[in-house]
């Protein structure tokens, strides 16, 4: 689990086929390592990845077809920057919102414009997303944890301040750039909540949501 509160920018070190899949080592930089071991998690852009192998300043992970498909990692070159988070512990600050690692599809950057000191960027969501998204709801790009300030059919506004700007990749992003989407996982559950009240097997009602407080 992340809260998407990037902790620093990495950068592609190596990446190595595997039989159709493939495997980045990823030079950490400002990311420390000395409390991570084999097998923990580490946010990518906002892909949840498998630590396979660690130095005091790199670490690998294999990328499966699966992921593959569902992200924009296969885009990514030699020196190509990606936003690096831990996976967070009982004890951190929960500075973002509840970030599960699994991308649900990529959008595209469409409109860069100033807004004052900060900067909006408009973003197009693939159709099977769009409906999640709310306005002043939570969204993650690229593994960071944003608000979303507008909607437009498939679009979304994000205003990004310059802190935000400096601490993660949102620097590179342009009009055509990829990004990873992971909508807010509540609105995934309540989805499914709702569209299980129609099957009277599953023993979800509208009653028994009411009483649990999803609805009023």
């Amino acid at each position: 689990m992340f809260t998407g509160i990037i902790e620093a920018v990495g950068n592609i070190k190596a990446i190595n086929a595997k039989s159709g899949d493939f495997e980045l080592v990823i030079n950490t930089n400002e990311l420390d390592l000395s409390d991570v071991k084999l097998g923990d998690s580490i946010a990518v852009s906002g892909v949840c990845l498998t630590v396979t192998h660690f130095t005091s300043s790199s670490f690998s992970a294999d990328v499966s077809a699966e992921t593959i498909k569902r992200t924009k990692l296969s885009q990514l070159n030699i020196g190509s920057e990606v936003n690096l988070e831990k996976a967070c512990l009982p004890t951190s600050r929960l500075g973002g919102h509840i970030v599960s690692g699994h991308v649900d599809g990529v959008g595209v950057v469409e409109r860069v414009l100033k807004n004052a000191n900060a900067t909006d960027y408009w973003v197009s969501a693939p159709t099977d997303l769009a409906k999640y998204i709310a306005e002043k709801g939570s969204i993650t790009v690229d593994g960071i944890s944003l608000t979303v300030n507008e909607i437009s059919q498939n679009d979304f506004r994000l205003t990004i301040i310059p802190h935000t700007t400096e601490k993660t990749t949102i620097g590179d992003w342009q009009p055509g750039s990829k990004v990873n989407l992971e909508v807010d996982v509540i609105a995934r559950y309540l989805e499914r909540l709702m569209t299980a009240q129609s099957q009277p097997e599953s023993g979800v009602t509208m009653e028994l949501l009411a009483k649990s407080g999803f609805i009023k």
